[in-house]
């Protein structure tokens, strides 16, 4: 294979390999050339990636190149482009750059003129969103949430009316606590897909509503190991603050405040505690 030359004759060529993010064999042919020929490959970890190289047989000298050692490395790496060599830039997993490192390397590339070239591949997100069954013509995504609960709730807060499909990267270690804080702020109703080590022996998808998956989560302790994406409806149309009262009047002549507000927000789409505080200001108003 022959490495592309970059725009100007003395500087190299910045190549973006996605890897399998499971199934060794989804990584393309193009990907395993271009590791044969660079120069040097950056690789978010060495020692992770070295399988995956052993495997294909790439025998490329490799240096680690993370979150911690990005600011330090990028100079010396566009210093080594500048002088001709050929770099490709690898991930743990996947396509480089989505919810991993190598964003200032990108864009220092750019700034000084070095050709970047993307080998499309394996992306856990995009994977999730085509198997997920919810709308792929607009979607959001939005990487992990934040780990700490408080931080976490806020933010998800922002996120109540995306009418987008949302797609997140959640660890396993919080994956309970995330779908029980996606389940009281978008709604029990609302619909999601799971969809955990994608591509691996073990590969789960369920699509279903936030309520039951936070019921088969917690009951079933498989379904919190590996590698998580979650895929979420987005928001439908705006609940009518005046047509959620109406109708929580009819069900409050009938019925307790918690069931007429649950019966409520299945109708409506809207969020369950919502309109429970608003049950009770009718209730508490007559």
């Amino acid at each position: 294979m022959s490495i592309e030359s970059s725009p100007s004759a003395s500087n190299g060529c910045l190549y973006l390999v996605a890897t399998p993010i499971g199934n060794l064999a989804d990584i393309s042919q193009r990907a395993v050339d271009t590791l044969r020929a660079v120069d040097m490959i950056a690789a978010e970890d060495t020692r992770h990636s070295q399988h995956l190289l052993n495997h294909l047989g790439v025998a490329t000298r490799s240096q680690a190149y993370h979150e911690h050692n990005e600011d330090r490395l990028t100079p010396q790496l566009i210093s080594q482009l500048q002088q001709g060599q050929s770099i490709a830039l690898i991930s743990d997993a996947g396509t480089p750059l989505v919810s991993d490192p190598g964003y200032r390397l990108v864009e220092q590339a750019h700034a000084h003129g070095i050709r970047v070239v993307p080998l499309p591949g394996p992306c856990a997100a995009i994977a999730a969103l085509a198997a997920a069954g919810l709308a792929t013509d607009r979607f959001v995504f939005e990487g992990f949430p934040p780990a700490k609960q408080q931080a976490r709730q806020n933010y998800l807060q922002t996120l109540k009316h995306e009418s987008r499909t949302l797609v997140f990267y959640v660890s396993c270690h919080r994956i309970l606590e995330t779908l029980t804080d996606l389940r009281d702020i978008f709604g029990a109703a609302r619909a999601v897909t799971l969809a955990r080590e994608l591509t691996k022996t073990f590969e789960t998808i369920r699509k279903t509503t936030l309520a039951e998956l936070c019921d088969w989560v917690e009951a079933d302790s498989n379904q919190r190991k590996g590698e998580i994406v979650l895929v979420v409806a987005g928001a439908g149309e705006t609940v009518d603050d005046a047509a959620a009262e109406r109708m929580l009047e009819v069900l409050l002549a009938e019925l307790p405040v918690k069931q007429a507000a649950g019966i409520a927000a299945k109708l409506t789409g809207g969020n369950k505690n919502d309109l429970y505080r608003a049950a009770l200001k009718i209730k508490q108003a007559k």
